[in-house]
């Protein structure tokens, strides 16, 4: 298989809460808004794309038309986590669902919700303590 294009697209019943919650926070540009869709880019190098969905709409089978994303977690890696930590949380007054900290496993993060629940959470790597630094494999 040749991959031509891979992004996400969440199933929301907040479209335009969510729509605005990614452009706002993180930095997506549109190109592609309906009623019912709406395709975002995060200019590069390199480009990130995600898309969201209205949960109802006709396009997604019957029996998933009225999910919102759940058990979705998007990371977004940063080079400063403290920094973003500042803009979304202290200043923005996004309510965080994990508060910032360091994880032996190689992470400093956080996570916030969007406004359907999808989690994101904003990464910066950080040196893994010796328990996890022989599991990496590059």
């Amino acid at each position: 298989m040749r991959l031509t294009s891979f992004y996400p697209v969440l199933c929301t019943p907040r479209l335009q809460e969510s729509h605005h919650f990614y452009t706002r926070w993180f930095g997506f540009e549109d190109t592609f808004v309906a009623d019912w869709y709406v395709s975002l880019r995060r200019p590069g190098p390199p480009d990130h794309e995600l898309a969201l969905v209205a949960a109802g709409h006709p396009t997604l089978p019957e029996g998933y038309r009225t999910a919102a994303a759940q058990g979705v977690l998007l990371n977004v890696e940063v080079a400063d986590v403290d920094a973003e930590w500042r803009r979304l949380v202290v200043d923005g007054g996004l309510e965080p669902v994990l508060t910032l900290r360091s994880e032996a496993f190689g992470q400093r993060h956080f996570i916030v919700a969007d406004p359907a629940g999808a989690l994101v959470d904003v990464i910066t790597p950080i040196d893994p303590s010796e328990e996890y630094a022989d599991q990496f494999l590059d």
